[in-house]
């Protein structure tokens, strides 16, 4: 993005890939259909961001609608999904990655590492890789995060910047799945939940850290899926014990109508067990664990269920809860937290206050946001606004 609006204003532009083929981690995300944006507002994507009131330049001058009219413009049709995700109609990541390349066509790209950001008096004045050097007035690093480090971005554009003398937030993993503090979640392996209430609520604190309706899944370590990754966004700091997660697993009956199913479902079933009444209700593989949890013993008869039972059973499909021990890896996260302080980065150009001619974009920035697509819009519009701040600079200077 940035290579493109550089070069589009007349300069020479040199990209630097690691990867054999360009825009390897962006052909992976959205599992490979790749959510562009959110047909939302510019204000909705800076509440969405930690560190969105840094966002107000980038994301005011190129909003969810002009990234919209930009791939549709490079001949991608889009078309928006359930919770306002942007998509390409193909469905393919590649389609995205192949426009930004052609965008990009007047940048001459080469296959290298970069090891070394050169500077001279608080100036930059080239980069060093593993084949020579080149020299250069403004360098832009957009080297990802930490995340999927097979795509190449494994964290090193952090150490290029600590070298010169950038802060770097401490990184972690957002947009993550969660790790159970126990063995519940092992049980129900491989069960994906669509429509339930998420919840999660942090030790000592009443109001909710986050809440969301949608589709989670059960895995061996704990709990992932689309609601699950949004919400590790806000758990922070994470430690083991700290968060919980509470799940509705019939939220679109209020406790009055779910008390009156029960009791529909117990009254068709009045003479067998409880474990083997429950079928239309719930999934198979979580009955006994719902049972279980409820205290009612699983052989009890229907028709022998006292109303504090049925409570009891009601209370657990309300709010079945799951306590977190902490995060998978980082290498398991979609988007990284953490990266360049952005004290040290000038909001309305990208570039940095500490060097001049250093640029950043994307996820190496201390930016992050919730699923959705926000993460890309993020790195569209800081990426465009590097470029045109690089290109108006040498406009002014020449």
């Amino acid at each position: 993005m940035a290579a493109g609006f550089c070069a589009g204003s007349g300069l020479d532009v040199l990209v630097l890939d690691r990867n054999e083929q360009p825009g390897r981690k962006l052909r992976i995300t959205g599992k490979g259909r790749c959510n562009v944006t959110n047909s939302c507002s510019p204000q909705e994507v800076i509440a969405a961001a930690n560190g969105g009131r840094f966002l107000y330049s980038a994301i005011g001058g190129f909003t969810p609608e002009d990234t919209m009219a930009f791939f549709q413009g490079l001949g991608v049709p889009l078309k928006t999904e359930r919770g306002r995700r942007v998509f390409p109609q193909s469905d393919r990541a590649a389609d995205i990655a192949e426009a930004l390349i052609r965008f990009a066509q007047g940048a001459e790209l080469r296959r290298e590492t970069v090891t070394e950001v050169l500077t001279e008096g608080g100036r930059v004045t080239g980069v060093r890789t593993g084949g020579g050097y080149y020299q250069a007035k403004n360098v832009l690093l957009a080297c990802g995060g930490a995340s999927y480090p097979a795509t190449g971005s494994d964290g090193s554009g952090y150490r290029l910047c600590e070298r010169l003398g950038h802060t770097i937030v401490p990184i972690g993993p957002s947009l993550v799945p969660l790790v159970e503090a126990g063995d519940i979640c092992q049980m129900l392996m491989g069960l994906s939940l669509r429509n339930v209430g998420v919840r999660v609520t942090a030790r000592g604190k009443k109001k909710p850290v986050y809440e969301d309706f949608g589709e989670l899944l059960f895995t061996h370590f704990g709990l992932s899926g689309p609601t699950i990754l949004s919400a590790s966004a806000h758990m922070r700091p994470m430690e083991p014990g700290a968060y919980t997660v509470h799940i509705d697993l019939k939220p679109a009956l209020d406790e009055g109508r779910l008390d009156a199913r029960i009791l529909r479902d117990l009254g068709e079933n009045r003479n067998r067990q409880l474990i083997n009444s429950l079928d239309k209700l719930l999934p198979r593989k979580l009955i006994p664990v719902t049972v279980e949890r409820s205290g009612v013993p699983g052989e009890t008869r229907c028709n022998s269920i006292t109303r504090e039972q049925r409570r009891s059973l009601l209370s657990v499909l309300k709010d079945f809860t799951v306590e977190i021990e902490g995060f998978r890896p980082i290498a398991e996260a979609i988007v990284t937290a953490g990266g360049v302080s952005l004290r040290e980065v000038d909001p309305k150009t990208m570039g940095s206050k500490l060097i001049e001619g250093l640029y950043f974009a994307g996820e190496m920035l201390d930016v992050d946001a919730p699923t959705g697509g926000y993460n890309l819009q993020i790195a569209f519009a800081t990426g465009r606004l590097a470029g045109l701040s690089i290109a108006e600079k040498e406009r002014n200077h020449d």
